[in-house]
């Protein structure tokens, strides 16, 4: 066995794993009766390909004229994802360095994207003195890496929804997502959440075993497919609900270690016609998980929601004036994608 890699990680990914994000309106699930699926409730460790290269910060190039930074120069900001140099498409950092290989040391295009809108600029590319390589003089990063909890796996497809809403890029819109690799977790740690200031887990990374692919980040979460070798057995499953009522339920989530644990909510208000993912505002009232963490937390992003025993939706948001409150994505928002 590879020895066994624990990196602590912040559960808020970017930003934000209970960032307002926009979804589609309400849907009401015809197939709701017929369809069972694994619940989730478990944390996992997301590392995410961004598709392209994100500037971070900027740095001075040495050359045998003197100091310069490129990307400065080109108008590029911070913020800016790198999709293309020269012609040369660039889907991770060390995309950039081949590009600049393969296109010379000439002024060359480059294409961001900025604030959801695509971007070009010329850059004229620093030659290192020590190297003698193209530089641009930019600090990058092409992933980004945080903890969710999954909210179901579809029997026989394994494929699995997460989250309840998309993980942000600087814009604030849907990160466009390469590829990400899902890794089994363990929380380790709770900040409790306080009237005015969200709580949140913290958990470790398990990196010796990746449970799981993501192909898509949208409105609704991030999804992907589980592996065949996936232990289920441990699983619970549950019937997929119509949709919620006002009146008692349970979420289930992990607050400690790798294993979920069912906790007493009401919800207290539905909104059919939300055209956002808080189709409807639950309120804990477990005495046990108000004591361990307030309420609901960064992190219990995706724990799904049951009512009279059937998958009815997923937490997605917090009230920062009252952790024990917070918004939850009706489940026929998450199927299907």
């Amino acid at each position: 066995m590879h020895k066994l890699k624990r990196t602590i990680w912040s559960l808020l990914l970017a930003a934000g794993l209970l960032a307002a994000l926009a979804a589609p309106a309400w849907q009401p699930l015809a197939f709701a009766a017929e369809k069972e699926v694994y619940l989730g409730g478990m944390p996992a460790g997301f590392t995410l390909g961004m598709d392209g290269a994100q500037i971070v910060g900027f740095c001075e190039v040495l050359t045998k004229e003197g100091t310069r930074s490129p990307a400065k120069e080109a108008g590029l900001e911070a913020g800016d994802l790198i999709l293309s140099l020269g012609g040369v498409r660039v889907r991770s950092a060390a995309d950039i360095d081949a590009a600049l290989a393969a296109v010379g040391g000439g002024r060359e295009e480059v294409v961001v994207r900025r604030k959801g809108e695509r971007v070009s600029a010329s850059v004229q590319p620093a030659c290192d003195a020590a190297s003698g390589r193209g530089k641009l003089g930019v600090l990058v990063r092409d992933s980004v890496s945080g903890i969710g909890t999954v909210t179901y796996i579809e029997t026989g497809s394994l494929r699995f929804g997460s989250l309840g809403h998309a993980v942000a890029g600087e814009d604030g819109k849907s990160m466009d997502l390469g590829r990400g690799d899902i890794f089994r977790c363990s929380i380790v740690d709770v900040v409790r959440g306080e009237r005015g200031r969200a709580g949140e887990l913290k958990g470790v990374f398990l990196n010796d075993r990746k449970v799981a692919v993501a192909d898509k980040n949208c409105e609704q979460g991030i999804y992907g497919y589980f592996d065949r070798s996936y232990d289920l057995t441990a699983l619970r499953r549950a019937a997929v609900g119509a949709q919620a009522r006002p009146g008692a339920a349970t979420l289930y989530t992990t607050v400690d270690g790798v294993a979920p644990r069912e906790y007493a909510i009401d919800i207290v208000k539905v909104d059919e016609g939300s055209r956002s993912n808080r189709n409807f505002v639950l309120k804990v009232t477990d005495a046990a998980l108000l004591a361990d963490t307030g309420g609901i937390v960064q992190g219990m992003s995706g724990s799904p929601i049951l009512q009279d025993g059937k998958l009815i939706g997923a937490v997605t948001h917090v009230f920062l004036n009252d952790p024990a409150r917070g918004y939850g994505i009706a489940i026929g928002n998450m199927l299907g994608n």
